[in-house]
């Protein structure tokens, strides 16, 4: 049996139990990390005198470096191997977050977000790719869906201590807060394993063995070691996405993560400021995104499970729509618990329908072109995130109704869905009719 196919065909064991925690400790801190700008957005402003268009500019210039580590480190994770990135992204974005806390203006803050940004964007791409080709078949939409709630739970976090500390000890501490993940890099070199396929191009045949070992004792000597290398002129995986059958829904995979990434970002970094503009005070707004985490994380629980039975177009197409629909009618409330459904509601359709979305592309591509296929798909949906921030910063300085600036960040959830729709699910690597593959010959060990 070739170990590419064993790892997908086992049960879920304690292997991967300790393979999906850590992972998704790794998100957690990244969505802690990426979320407390916009908590300290306000203090920010207060002690360096910025204005809302050099916040946002800000929060645009660290989405650049997410984008540039999306693309580098989702192209190299195939040529030092995606334990090695994840760990050094890890390093990077917990490193530079803790510097941004000693930062004494506006350009050195700015200069170590966008070098954690690099971390941010080299950390989740590859994250989903390696879980990918550990995680049982059977349950592999659902694994990755779970683990990318890592993000939304730090997020959450960055709510409450922002909530507890902000007041009393100003916006440093938050940032070195970020540091915390530096302790476990010793604990990841141990734990995690390298991905399979990186080790049958390498022939570290005896890394796999071990690994497969703790899966199912004695399955080694069962395994046949092989790997499949592109054919001459399919060596580019990028060129890969691009072929006959994969070339519109790569398109559309793109710009519905563009899409999505503009809600994202938007309200991860002005969501407290936007909503203390309709009233509220600064303890609800940052109530207010713990709200919008914690309908990431549910949506994601309890969809994942009904994408399984309907699939993941017929989730997330109405789910763009829900949350399009809850954007116009926030900026209409003016009752706090209204307002609170409202939210969790956007946050399923904004935070929770990413997570689903990184499923959805993994799911889609066979494993030779899924990293690329992750790390592009997220890099450029990072466009969206560079714009979005400075976006919603014209917008306020516009001085519109609260119900406008909803209004026009919900836009985008319409042509998510329109993207979303015209994604081909018979070319998917699941689809059980289709068993075309990208053109290859076996390379035997």
């Amino acid at each position: 049996m070739n170990p590419v196919t064993f790892f997908e065909e086992s049960k879920l064991k304690p292997f991967h139990l300790v393979l999906i925690f850590w992972l998704f400790i790794i998100l957690m801190f990244e969505g802690y990390d990426v979320v407390i700008y916009g908590a300290t957005i306000p203090f920010l402003k207060e002690e360096w005198g910025i204005s809302d268009i050099a916040a946002g500019s800000i929060g645009s210039y660290t989405t650049i470096g997410t984008a540039i580590g999306a693309v580098v480190f989702g192209l190299y994770s195939d040529r030092f191997g995606r334990k090695r990135i994840i760990i050094f992204t890890t390093l990077i974005f917990s490193v530079f977050t803790m510097l941004s806390g000693f930062a004494p203006n506006a350009l050195l803050f700015t200069i170590c977000r966008v070098i954690a940004g690099l971390g941010f964007g080299g950390a989740m791409p590859t994250i989903a790719s390696l879980i990918s080709e550990y995680a049982p078949l059977k349950y592999r939409a659902a694994i990755i869906s779970f683990i990318f709630c890592g993000y939304s739970v730090g997020a959450m976090g960055a709510s409450f201590i922002g909530r507890a500390l902000l007041p009393e000890f100003g916006w440093q501490p938050i940032y070195w807060i970020g540091a915390i993940p530096l302790l476990f890099i010793p604990i990841l070199l141990k734990v995690l394993p390298e991905s399979t396929v990186y080790l049958l191009q390498k022939k570290q045949h005896a890394q796999i063995a071990a690994t497969a070992e703790k899966i199912e004792p004695g399955v080694a000597t069962n395994l046949h070691y092989s790997y499949q290398q592109p054919a001459k002129g399919q060596k580019s995986p990028v060129r890969a996405l691009f072929q006959k059958r994969f070339a519109v829904t790569t398109i559309m995979f793109w710009l519905s993560c563009f899409c999505t990434f503009i809600l994202m970002y938007s309200l991860n970094t002005w969501l407290p400021t936007l909503m203390m503009q309709a009233g509220y005070n600064l303890s609800s707004s940052l109530m207010f995104i713990a709200v919008l985490q914690l309908g990431s994380i549910v949506g994601t629980l309890t969809l994942s499970t009904l994408i399984q039975k309907a699939g993941f177009k017929n989730v997330l197409m109405p789910l763009y729509l829900v949350g399009a629909v809850a954007l116009t009618l926030i900026g209409f409330s003016t009752n706090l618990y209204v307002a609170y459904v409202l939210i969790f509601l956007i946050g399923a359709a904004t935070l929770g329908l990413q997570n689903m979305s990184n499923a959805f592309v993994a799911a889609y591509y066979p494993a030779e072109v899924r990293s690329v296929a992750l790390g592009s798909t997220m890099a450029f949906g990072r466009i969206g995130s560079i714009l979005a921030p400075t976006y919603v910063a014209v917008l306020l300085t516009m001085d519109l109704q609260p119900q406008y600036n909803f209004i026009a960040i919900g836009i985008a959830a319409i042509f998510g869905m329109i993207a979303m729709f015209f994604i081909n699910d018979k070319h998917a690597d699941y689809a059980e009719e289709e068993l075309e593959t990208i053109p290859t010959k076996i390379v035997k060990a």
